[in-house]
C-alpha cells in the first residue's frame, strides 16, 4: 500500500509532465500549421492578384488590337471625311459592339467634335458625346498631342503605334478607354498631320469581361466590386492615369492552407484528448492524411490540365505552354509554330461504329502523334477530334511543312477499331511565329484559319497560313452576316427570269430562273460567290428553298410551260429534299410536271444512295431532273445509263466557239447526238449569234437560250412577253 502511495505523485506527475509536454508539442504543432496556412494563403492571394492583373492587361491589350483592325484601313479615312453615316455605322460602329463587345464608339474630327456616336450597338445622336466628353478629354489631348510630335520608332525599327488608353469612369461605371487615329493603311490615301479624325472606343468593366479574365486561371466568383462595397482582400483595384480607383475586381479567394487545416481539423481535436502512444499513433495518421491529400490534390491539378481520354495537356494547359514557349522564343530570338489538326469525317467514324470506336480513335491518334514529334515539343487535345502541337525552335517553314508531313503519312496507316480496320485521314493548319510580339491568341486564330483552308480545299493535306486568308475571311463573314439578314426579310435578293426558246426565235418553251442580289453597300455580288458561302456556312438549304418557293409562285402567275430552278448538290445529298420540293408545290399550287431542276452532273459520280433516291423520289412525283453545263464535267454514259435524266443543257462554253472551232461544233453535234439517241431533250445555252444558232438548229437542236434571243429579265418584263402573260380566268379556277 505504501509503495502505491509513493509511486502516485511520481506517476501523476510523470503523467502531467507527458501531458504538459504533449499538448505543448501538440500546441507548437497547430499552431506552426496555422502559421503555415496563412503563408501559403497569402502567397496563393499575391499569385492570383498577378494573374487578375495580367488578364487586364491582356484585355486593355485586346481592345487596342480589336479597334486597330478597323481605324488602320484606307476605307475609313475616305468614308468618315466623306460623311457616309451608313459605312461607319456598319464599319466603325455597330461592328465594335457585334463582333468585340465595345459598348461606346465616337468618330471625332480634327477639332474633336463629334461625327458619329453609337452607345450598346445603337446609333445614337452626335451630341451625345458631351456626357462623356470631360472623362474623356485627357486622353484626346494626349492623342493629339502625340500625333503633333515627330513619328517615333519602336524597338523592331517600325513607326510607333499611335494609341492613347486609360480607364475611365462613365457614367459610374468603370471602362477600358482607346482611343486610336483613322489613319491609311496604303499610300494611295494621302493623310495631312492635324487633320486625323480619332476613332474613340470604350468598354465596359463589368461581370462578363472579368469573368472571361478569371475564367483562363480558374478562379471562382470574379465581379465587379465598386468603390461603395468592401473589397476585401481579394481584390485588385481599377486605377487610373491619374491614380483614381474607379472600383474594384473581387473573386473568392482560393485557401489552399486553409482548406487543409480543414480537412484535418477533427484529427487534431482527437489528438488533444490522447496521449502517448496514442498521441504517436495520431501523428502518424495525420501524415497518411496529408500525404493522401497531397496525392488528392496532385490528381485534381493533373485532372484540371489533362484531357481524361488520352492523358495529352488539355486546352487549358495547352494555353499555358503556348504562351509561356512565345515568351521564352522571343528572348532567344527562336521560331515556333502552331500545328491545328482535325480528323476527317469523325462524325461519319462515331455515326456508322458507335462513340467506342471513336473514343479509340481519338485515343489510337493522340498516341501516333506524341510518338511522332519530338519530346521537347507538346501535343494537346482541344476537344472532340481537334489537336494542336506546339513545335519549339523551328528553323524554318519547310520544318514545320515536313512535321506536317510526317504526322499526315503516320495518320494514313490503318486504324484497329473494334475488331475492324478503319482508314481516316486528318487536315492540318500551319502557323508560324513572326517575331517577339507574336501573340498567342492571334497564333490560335492564324492556325484555325489555315485548318478551314486545308479542309476546304480537299481535306487529308496541310495548309500554311497567309496573309490574305485574314481578309477572305472577313469577306465571307461580312457576306454571311448580310445574306442572313436578306433571307430574314431585309431585302435585296430577287430573281431575274431568262427564257427558252424554240428554234424560230419567238416561241417560249420554259424559263430558267437566276438569283440576283443586291446590296445596298456592295452593289450586285456575283451569284457564285454568295451561294458558295451559303453552302460553305450551312444556308444553301435557307437560301434554296426561297428561290424555289419564289419561282414556283411565279410560274403559277403564268402561261410559261415550265420554270427551271437552280439546285446545289448540298440540296440533294439531303434525304428530305425531295419532301421540301413537294411541299413547296403543294404551298404554291405549281403542277410537278412544270418544274424543271436544273443540278451539275458532277454530283451524278458520287454513287451516293441518297442522291439517287432523291431525284428517282422527284422525278416520280412528275418533276423533271436536267444536267446543266453538260460537256464540262466528267460525262460519261455509265452514269447517264444510272440515273434517269431528262434533258441536258450544253454548256456556253462550247457554244460560244461554235463560229470559229472546228472542234467545238464536232462536240456540240456529239452532245446533241447523245441526247437525241438517249430520247433526253437538250437546250443550248449561251447563244449569242445568229451562226451559233443556225448551227445549233442544223444539228438537231430544238431549246435555245442566251442573249440573242432575251437576256435575263425582270418578273414584269418577262410576263410582257407574248405567250406568257397571266392565265385566264378559266384556267384560274379549274387550278383552283
Amino acid at each position: 500500500m505504501s509503495a502505491r502511495h509513493n509511486s502516485s505523485p511520481l506517476t501523476h506527475q510523470v503523467t502531467l509532465t507527458v501531458l504538459t509536454l504533449a499538448a505543448f508539442a501538440l500546441a507548437m504543432v497547430v499552431g506552426f500549421g496555422f502559421y503555415a496556412a496563412a503563408q501559403a494563403d497569402q502567397a496563393s492571394l499575391e499569385r492570383q492578384k498577378i494573374f487578375i492583373a495580367d488578364g487586364l492587361k491582356d484585355q486593355i491589350a485586346a481592345v487596342q488590337r480589336e479597334q486597330e483592325s478597323v481605324t488602320v484601313w484606307d476605307d475609313s479615312v475616305t468614308n468618315v471625311r466623306a460623311g457616309n453615316q451608313a459605312w461607319i455605322e456598319e464599319n466603325l460602329s455597330t461592328w465594335m459592339y457585334t463582333y468585340y463587345g465595345h459598348n461606346r464608339v465616337y468618330i471625332l474630327d480634327a477639332a474633336n467634335h463629334a461625327v458619329h456616336a453609337m452607345r450598346e450597338g445603337k446609333v445614337v445622336e452626335a451630341s451625345i458625346f458631351g456626357e462623356d466628353q470631360p472623362e474623356l478629354q485627357p486622353t484626346i489631348e494626349k492623342l493629339r498631342h502625340m500625333l503633333a510630335e515627330p513619328a517615333k520608332a519602336d524597338a523592331s525599327g517600325q513607326p510607333a503605334k499611335m494609341v492613347a488608353q486609360d480607364l475611365v469612369s462613365l457614367q459610374g461605371k468603370p471602362a477600358i478607354l482607346s482611343i486610336m487615329p483613322l489613319v491609311p493603311s496604303t499610300d494611295r490615301v494621302t493623310q495631312v498631320a492635324g487633320t486625323e479624325y480619332l476613332h474613340v472606343s470604350a468598354e465596359f468593366i463589368n461581370d462578363a469581361v472579368i469573368g472571361k479574365i478569371a475564367a483562363k486561371y480558374l478562379l471562382d466568383g470574379a465581379r465587379l466590386v465598386p468603390l461603395s462595397q468592401p473589397a476585401g482582400p481579394a481584390a485588385v483595384p481599377l486605377v487610373d492615369s491619374r491614380g483614381v480607383i474607379l472600383g474594384y475586381i473581387g473573386w473568392d479567394q482560393l485557401r489552399p492552407g486553409l482548406t487543409l487545416v480543414r480537412k484535418i481539423a477533427p484529427a487534431l481535436a482527437i489528438a488533444l484528448l490522447l496521449a502517448g502512444s496514442v498521441l504517436a499513433f495520431l501523428l502518424r495518421r495525420l501524415r497518411r492524411a496529408s500525404a493522401a491529400l497531397q496525392t488528392s490534390q496532385d490528381e485534381a491539378q493533373y485532372l484540371a490540365f489533362h484531357d481524361t481520354l488520352t492523358g495529352l495537356p488539355n486546352r487549358a494547359l495547352f494555353e499555358d505552354r503556348l504562351r509561356r514557349t512565345l515568351l521564352f522564343a522571343s528572348q532567344d530570338g527562336a521560331r515556333v509554330a502552331l500545328l491545328y489538326l482535325d480528323l476527317d469525317r469523325f462524325k461519319h467514324i462515331n455515326d456508322t461504329l458507335g462513340h467506342p470506336a471513336g473514343d479509340q480513335l481519338v485515343r489510337q491518334t493522340a498516341a501516333r502523334l506524341k510518338h511522332t514529334i519530338r519530346e521537347v515539343d507538346t501535343v494537346a487535345r482541344l476537344g472532340g477530334d481537334e489537336f494542336a502541337i506546339i513545335l519549339l525552335d523551328v528553323p524554318d517553314v519547310r520544318s514545320a511543312e515536313d512535321i506536317a508531313d510526317r504526322l499526315l503519312l503516320k495518320l494514313r496507316e490503318p486504324f484497329r477499331l473494334i475488331d475492324d480496320q478503319v482508314f481516316v485521314s486528318a487536315s492540318i493548319g500551319i502557323a508560324l511565329s513572326s517575331g517577339s510580339d507574336t501573340d498567342a491568341d492571334d497564333l490560335l486564330r492564324k492556325a484555325d484559319i489555315a485548318l478551314y483552308e486545308a479542309k476546304k480545299n480537299g481535306r487529308g493535306r496541310y495548309q500554311l497560313f497567309a496573309g490574305d486568308m485574314d481578309d477572305l475571311l472577313l469577306r465571307k463573314r461580312k457576306v454571311e452576316a448580310e445574306l442572313r439578314k436578306a433571307l430574314d426579310g431585309d431585302g435585296g435578293i430577287k430573281l431575274a427570269y431568262q427564257p427558252v426558246f424554240a428554234i424560230d426565235g419567238h416561241r417560249i418553251l420554259g424559263a430558267e430562273a437566276l438569283i440576283r442580289w443586291g446590296h445596298e453597300v456592295h452593289g450586285a455580288l456575283p451569284a457564285g460567290q454568295f451561294i458558295a458561302i451559303a453552302e460553305e456556312r450551312g444556308l444553301i438549304g435557307e437560301l434554296g428553298r426561297w428561290a424555289l418557293t419564289e419561282a414556283c409562285r411565279f410560274a403559277v402567275t403564268t402561261e410559261l410551260p415550265w420554270i427551271a430552278v437552280n439546285i446545289s448538290p448540298v440540296q440533294l445529298r439531303d434525304a428530305g429534299f425531295a419532301a421540301l420540293v413537294a411541299s413547296v408545290l403543294s404551298e404554291t399550287g405549281l403542277d410537278p410536271a412544270r418544274l424543271q431542276l436544273e443540278t451539275t452532273e458532277g454530283v451524278l459520280l458520287e454513287h451516293n444512295d441518297t442522291i439517287a433516291s432523291v431525284i428517282a423520289t422527284l422525278r416520280e412525283s412528275g418533276v423533271r431532273i436536267v444536267l446543266d453545263d453538260f460537256g464540262t464535267g466528267y460525262s460519261s454514259l455509265s452514269y447517264l445509263r444510272r440515273q434517269s435524266i431528262d434533258k441536258l443543257k450544253i454548256d456556253r462554253s462550247f457554244v460560244r466557239l461554235l463560229d470559229e472551232d472546228e472542234s467545238a461544233r464536232a462536240i456540240v453535234k456529239s452532245l446533241i447526238e447523245l441526247a437525241l439517241a438517249l430520247r433526253v431533250e437538250v437546250t443550248a445555252e449561251g447563244v449569242e449569234t445568229d451562226g451559233q444558232k443556225a448551227l445549233l438548229v442544223g444539228m438537231g437542236c430544238r431549246q435555245l437560250q442566251g442573249y440573242l434571243l432575251s437576256p435575263p429579265l425582270e418578273p414584269g418584263q418577262l410576263l410582257a412577253l407574248p405567250g406568257v402573260s397571266e392565265p385566264n380566268q378559266e384556267r384560274s379556277a379549274v387550278r383552283a
